[in-house]
């Protein structure tokens, strides 16, 4: 295996770790994230750009999130992203850019609970990547139930709408969950696009969202 080969499996492990539904209940969600943890234990680095979702506006630390508002279900939303200084493939591959988890490019929400601790995390798949990558996104789908087990999802196929067709013959519609871990999962993936639409103009995504379960 080459250096750069071995980093990037390393990457990979890192931003999305393997196993499955054996694992420990403690095990990371993304990274050194992990649902239920305190968020005074998330460490200052490797992350980045730090902010509430509402209002708008930058954070200096994770230990700040009180600064944000508090959706109705008592929540607080915060964006974040992975330093890329800190990774070692930043500098053996020119080409990465951005955060990314297993190779997709995303946007990353983590939601504090009132007491401070982390009650969940969203993983979108970026609608703002390249037209390529976009394609690809529905991809995530499947690496995420097999990081968290394929047994157990409880999941749903839409059909086209009539406004909806297929894209380079392809209409997935998914949506899933599952309970497990103490965490309820939330998957869903959309491929397709909408009549009349350009074709670079597509629905093409997966968003993950693992809560603490009630």
């Amino acid at each position: 295996m080459t250096v750069r080969r071995s980093l990037v499996v390393t990457l990979l492990a890192l931003a999305l770790a393997t196993g499955g539904a054996a694992a420990a209940a403690d095990r990371q969600d993304l990274r050194d994230v992990r649902v239920g943890m305190p968020v005074a234990d998330l460490p200052a680095q490797g992350y980045m750009a730090l902010a509430c979702v509402k209002p708008e506006k930058p954070l200096e630390a994770w230990t700040d999130w009180k600064a944000c508002d508090a959706e109705p279900s008592g929540l607080r939303a915060l964006r974040f992203e992975f330093d890329n200084s800190a990774n070692p493939i930043a500098r053996f591959n020119d080409k990465y850019e951005g955060t990314k988890v297993a190779g997709h490019p995303a946007v990353l929400t983590l939601y504090v609970t009132a007491d401070g601790r982390v009650g969940g995390l969203k993983i979108q798949t970026d609608p703002n990547a390249r037209l390529y990558m976009r394609k690809k996104a529905f991809l995530l789908f499947d690496q995420v139930k097999d990081r968290y087990g394929a047994a157990g999802w409880t999941c749903t196929s839409a059909q086209p709408k009539p406004d909806e067709e297929p894209l380079g013959g392809l209409y997935i519609n998914d949506h899933c969950e599952k309970t497990a871990e103490g965490r309820h999962l939330v998957l869903e993936r959309q491929l397709f696009r909408r009549v009349g639409q350009d074709i670079k103009d597509f629905v093409g995504s997966t968003t993950f969202t693992v809560m603490l379960a009630s």
